[in-house]
């Protein structure tokens, strides 16, 4: 208390007194790698001292508006041979000579993270062929700049990070994944219209795949839709996250160590059976998985129930927790084939029809024995739902708690007698308590 009191009184007498210059230059220099590189060029104006300091920070940082004359100006008074991060964000007005230069520029230090964002605008920067040879790289971004060679020396042997943001990557992804070895993470995201995509590597542990639907990729002769087709050969792969609504056909190899996915699926324009049936092979392929998110809410409830799912007979043994949008009729299917489920979070996407299938009796044996959490996502009061949370209350003999969620756009009087009447329903758990929370 006494050295605190003491170091008060001396900050009184000199408020002026500078703590950040005593440092150290490479704490200062740690400092400022965290900045845009031009707030870090402006601290030369701070002391004598601070003049050329920015000039050894490891990290490069441009963003727009920053022009190409004061890129080239900072790089060429840098001083360090090796950095560690070299970035554009949202570059634009830059030129493919430019571009390369800069690309050279850090290939040739050392870099370690690349993270190139352009603005597209039409046009698409092609990469040097140094990038595609470049031995200290381990986390490579790009975003609508580059299109890869199809052919070419491909070596980039610390690469452990790869995220590709462009357009019409599909054709040269195979080569350029040969050339990782120990490729870990990697981020795909296609915008326009493709034949096939295949993507195979045994290192892989973390792949986030993401097809947005081309509306414009109806052939204009007969009116059909071309044929898109997902390949995937990832045995090593432990989690998965598939944004999908191109595809037409989806072919995936063992995934034995997939431990948790994220799956969304979109239907747009109605593909039909041989759709379907893919996407009943793909999350069949899905069994040894412990925590799953599902989302089919843009399926049609004629695919759902018809073509697709009356046949999923997987058994999902290690299945823990299951986040769900469909269908009760996918529910249930679920719930008699995860005996080992304890977490389920349900939204229902379609709306009360008839001949919906009825809650399987007996009862499965993750509902009797397993099931702790349970979260019903915006539910309407209407007969079918009373009956599964009825189901649900009665038969899960372990649970501790079910959370319901309910819209505040729902009619006040409406959704009183709602909560009152589910208050109402037998528990089967002793333990298990109703929560009611109000969303918009």
């Amino acid at each position: 208390m006494e050295v605190a009191k003491q170091y008060s009184r001396r900050r009184r007498r000199n408020p002026s007194i500078d703590r950040l210059s005593d440092l150290p230059d490479s704490i200062l220099c740690h400092i400022l790698s965290f900045l845009p590189t031009k707030i870090s060029v402006r601290t030369t104006i701070l002391a004598r001292r601070w003049r050329y300091l920015w000039s050894f920070v490891p990290n490069l940082d441009f963003e727009f508006p920053d022009k190409s004359a004061a890129i080239d100006r900072v790089l060429l008074l840098h001083k360090l041979q090796k950095i560690d991060t070299f970035r554009i964000t949202e570059g634009y007005g830059y030129n493919d000579c430019q571009i390369e230069t800069w690309i050279r520029f850090a290939v040739e230090r050392n870099v370690k993270n690349l993270d190139l964002h352009f603005c597209y605008e039409g046009w698409v920067p092609p990469s040097p062929k140094c990038l595609l040879t470049c031995k200290t790289l381990v986390d490579l971004r790009l975003t609508n700049c580059t299109v890869f060679p199809v052919t070419g020396a491909v070596c980039l042997p610390s690469l452990k990070i790869l995220y590709l943001q462009f357009y019409h990557a599909y054709e040269t992804l195979p080569h350029l994944l040969s050339g990782c070895p120990v490729l870990e993470n990697l981020l795909l995201q296609l915008y326009f219209n493709y034949c096939s995509c295949r993507i195979s590597s045994p290192t892989i542990k973390s792949l986030r795949i993401n097809f947005h639907y081309d509306d414009c990729s109806e052939d204009e002769d007969e009116g059909e839709y071309s044929y898109d087709r997902l390949e995937i050969d990832t045995p090593a792969l432990i989690y998965l996250e598939l944004i999908d609504s191109s595809n037409q056909h989806i072919k995936c190899g063992p995934l034995t160590s997939i431990l948790g996915a994220d799956i969304s699926f979109h239907d747009y324009i109605g593909r039909g059976f041989l759709h379907s049936r893919s996407l009943v092979e793909f999350i069949d392929r899905l069994h040894n998985i412990q925590f799953l998110k599902l989302d089919l809410s843009h399926y049609s409830e004629e695919v759902i129930a018809h073509v697709a799912f009356p046949a999923q007979t997987t058994t999902f043994h290690n299945l823990i927790e299951l986040e769900l949008t469909a269908d009760c009729r996918l529910l249930w299917k679920f719930l008699e084939n995860a005996e080992n489920l304890e977490i389920l979070t349900f939204s229902e996407c379609c709306e009360e029809i008839e001949g919906r299938a009825e809650a399987p009796l007996p009862a499965p044996r993750c509902i009797l024995s397993r099931l702790r959490t349970i979260k019903l996502v915006k539910i309407k009061g209407k007969k079918h739902e009373f009956g599964y949370i009825k189901y649900l209350l009665r038969n899960a003999k372990v649970l501790k708690k079910m959370e319901i969620t309910y819209s505040e756009d729902l009619d006040s009087q409406k959704m009183i007698n709602m909560l009152k009447k589910i208050s109402l329903f037998r528990r089967g758990s002793r333990a298990c308590k109703v929560a009611f929370v109000g969303v918009r």
